[in-house]
């Protein structure tokens, strides 16, 4: 008989477990290779963790990622496999210095009155500090990740990665300085990527008019005050209400600013929305922009980077947009212009970071040409050579319609081609100071400025570096191979790339696992894994979505203090599919904290019974060769449920099979033969009981590594090994 604690006490046995975990190495899958855990030439299976902002702190939606992972890494680490989950941090640029820029502006200072050098230094204190918090909180929910690997998107290795990769695209024209419309944030003072910004739902007033009496075509539009930038008015070709003035130009004194209108043809124009004439405004907005390069118009910047007027009447020159809009409206109405205004609903574009109205504005900056042919160096792609012209959109399409990469659930392959199709150049230069600062220096002379790109500073004097830093998502992007040691020819790159499976959230399906493609891809003329899994957002159980403002927002290390570990991850994967929102309640996580109970009485029950000095020979009934049949029947179900990424399903087999097969019945049946039977039939029962643990133990291991942990130390050992962990499955 084995002696147990009458309750499961996870405050005091999860830390003493994972420390147990930690201790042994075989987070690290060398280890699992020198300690004969696998063999030498086992298959590998690699997950990069998608790194964590170091600006947050562990939430539901970063907790769901984190089970999902270790379920993974846990299952194909017991089955054999040399398993590496590779964490490391984000230094989220943006997001980190708006936090210590708001810590200086409580302190009354500026970054400007740090100057670069020591401002850097105060962001690089506050992230080693936070960085510290990510990893704790990461470890108390069981992930087993090699910490022996950490990186950090800003580390030293990852900067040697950004420059070179930097060098390599722009030697291949790919990476070039232009004039381009991109997202400016008024209040961070810097341009944004797509996926910074927010769509706010909100009320607008659609107003209709025309530019002058002297102009026939009426325009609608929310944002009158941009108009005083317009070069063109663009009409559909097929519009037979203005087919009749397509080339003429039209002259207009609008606000206090003249300006002149050309009318062209252009298919992107909607035919029902307004009047179906469209102001063409090309400084302040991306889709005017290319109807403006479609179409050789002029360019006129008319909002300056604090989003205030610069040209206009008194009223508006020198004021907000937004003062300015009234202005205008005010001026449309005195002039006879205004034909009507209507209130609609309107997403306005808003920054994710400072929550400032995005402007769109012309600005010269670096981008990455995704259209643009090259030769690719290298190519394991299906269909593609080595030294074929293709463009990064190519590559980016051609390894998920050949299914070098699957997409799950395979809605977003719909999703996936659509942003692609709609691809612009990636704007990659940030005006801020933290960050991957760009590989350039530029030289003055008498007549022109050269420009030095390079992995190293140039010789020389006179040389001053471009101030800008990287789009944090540029560094990110080489993830999954910078981890591995690239540029350097390593052996975990060789070992471990292409990964298997990259797991992450839908909503940055195009930002961040569409960049991953392409930079792997170009570098390495491969995929850069195998399996994109995607999961959903984390809800509360009225579907609602987990917000402060709500007052639904759980703590996961909150319910981990109160309910374990264990509990916490089955909360979030029952009832959860393959890219579903997970539903996350008390309720729900209290309900798997009785189960957690439950797995802990069941186990105390079946060891305190078992007689290891017992030495007769085992009488099996009928029922017990069922019993023992069915779990493996069980083991079948959970494994291919596992391999097909239905860890719901998994874990509800797992869930009704313990609980109300197993403890409820098979347990509940064996109490008399374990306490008034023959030896034979004792030695059945118990053989049966202690057979149908092991087995369930170690399925339920990946989705509850703590508990199940505990009980294996328990258990009569024989050949098995110390750790459940790295138990066969």
């Amino acid at each position: 008989m084995k002696s147990m604690d009458s309750r499961f006490n996870h405050k005091e046995l999860e830390p003493k477990t994972y420390k147990k975990w930690e201790q042994s190495g075989f987070f690290n899958p060398d280890n699992l290779v020198k300690k004969g855990i696998v063999r030498k030439n086992a298959k590998p299976f690699t997950i990069v963790l998608p790194p964590p902002n170091v600006t947050g702190i562990l939430h539901m939606g970063s907790a769901f990622m984190l089970v999902l992972e270790d379920i993974m890494i846990r299952f194909n680490r017991m089955r054999g496999r040399k398993t590496l989950w590779l964490p490391g941090t984000d230094h989220a640029a943006i997001a980190t210095e708006s936090v210590v820029v708001r810590q200086l502006t409580k302190e009354k200072k500026s970054k400007h009155d740090l100057g670069r050098e020591k401002f850097l230094k105060r962001v690089d204190d506050y992230v080693k500090e936070s960085k510290s918090t990510i990893i704790s909180q990461t470890k108390a929910m069981g992930a087993s990740l090699d910490w022996s690997r950490e990186a950090f998107t800003l580390d030293e290795k990852r900067n040697f990665a950004v420059r070179t990769a930097f060098k390599k695209l722009y030697d291949d024209g790919l990476i070039y300085r232009g004039y381009r419309v991109i997202n400016w944030d008024p209040r961070g003072q810097t341009t944004i990527s797509d996926d910074e910004v927010e769509h706010k739902e909100t009320k607008a007033k659609l107003y209709t008019f025309k530019y002058s009496k002297d102009v026939p075509i009426p325009i609608s539009t929310t944002r009158p005050e941009t108009k005083l930038g317009d070069t063109a008015i663009a009409v559909n070709p097929d519009d037979k209400r203005y087919k009749k003035h397509i080339g003429k130009t039209f002259e207009a004194d609008f606000a206090g600013e003249k300006i002149s209108l050309k009318v062209v043809a252009d298919r992107h124009v909607d035919l029902e929305f307004g009047t179906g004439a469209l102001g063409v405004t090309p400084a302040h907005s991306i889709a005017d922009w290319e109807i403006a390069e479609r179409n050789d118009l002029p360019v006129k910047q008319v909002i300056d980077e604090y989003a205030r007027m610069m040209v206009g009447m008194s009223g508006v020159k020198g004021e907000k947009t937004t003062v300015a809009r009234e202005a205008v409206v005010e001026w449309l109405r005195k002039n006879g212009l205004l034909e009507r205004e209507e209130e609609i609903d309107q997403n306005i574009s808003v920054s994710q970071r400072t929550g400032s109205a995005v402007e769109p504005l012309p600005k010269l900056q670096w981008f990455v040409d995704v259209n643009k042919k090259f030769k690719l160096r290298t190519s394991s792609i299906k269909g593609i050579k080595s030294g074929q012209e293709v463009t990064l959109k190519e590559l980016m399409t051609r390894v998920i319609k050949n299914g070098q990469i699957e997409i799950l659930p395979k809605r977003f392959n719909k999703v996936y081609f659509h942003w692609i199709n709609n691809l612009r150049p990636w704007c990659i230069s940030r005006q801020i100071w933290y960050g991957h600062r760009l590989p350039v220096w530029y030289r003055s002379r008498s007549d022109n400025t050269e420009t030095y790109v390079g992995i190293e500073p140039p010789k020389g004097t006179g040389w001053e570096q471009d101030p800008d830093t990287l789009d944090t998502w540029f560094s990110s992007a080489l993830w999954t191979f910078s981890t591995l040691g690239w540029p350097r020819k390593t052996k975990d790159l060789e070992q471990f790339h292409p990964t298997n499976v990259l797991e992450t959230a839908y909503d940055i399906l195009f930002f961040w696992v569409a960049r991953m493609i392409l930079m792997s891809t170009y570098f390495l003329g491969e995929i850069p894994f195998e399996t994109v899994y995607l999961h959903g957002l984390v809800r509360d159980d009225k579907g609602r979505k987990i917000s402060k403002s709500l007052g639904n927002n759980l703590d996961p290390l909150d319910m981990i203090s109160e309910y374990g570990a264990d509990a916490v991850r089955m909360g979030l994967i029952m009832g959860t599919a393959p890219g579903g929102d997970s539903k996350i309640s008390v309720d729900k996580i209290r309900g798997y904290r009785n189960f957690t109970t439950k797995i802990w009485n069941a186990s105390r029950f079946v060891l305190m019974n078992y007689d290891e000095g017992l030495d007769a020979r085992p009488e099996y009934t009928k029922t017990d060769k069922t019993n023992l049949e069915r779990i493996k029947r069980v083991r079948e179900r959970v494994t291919a449920n596992i391999e097909k990424y239905k860890f719901h399903q998994a874990g509800e087999e797992l869930y009704q099979y313990f609980w109300h097969t197993f403890a409820d019945k098979i347990i509940e049946q064996s109490k008399k033969r374990l306490l008034d039977g023959t030896p034979a039939e004792k030695s059945a029962a118990q053989k049966v009981l202690i057979t149908i643990l092991t087995e369930s133990i170690k399925m339920l291991h990946p989705f509850m590594p703590f508990v199940t942990e505990e009980v294996w130390s328990r258990m009569p050992k024989s050949d098995k090994r110390n750790l459940l962990m790295v138990e066969p499955w």
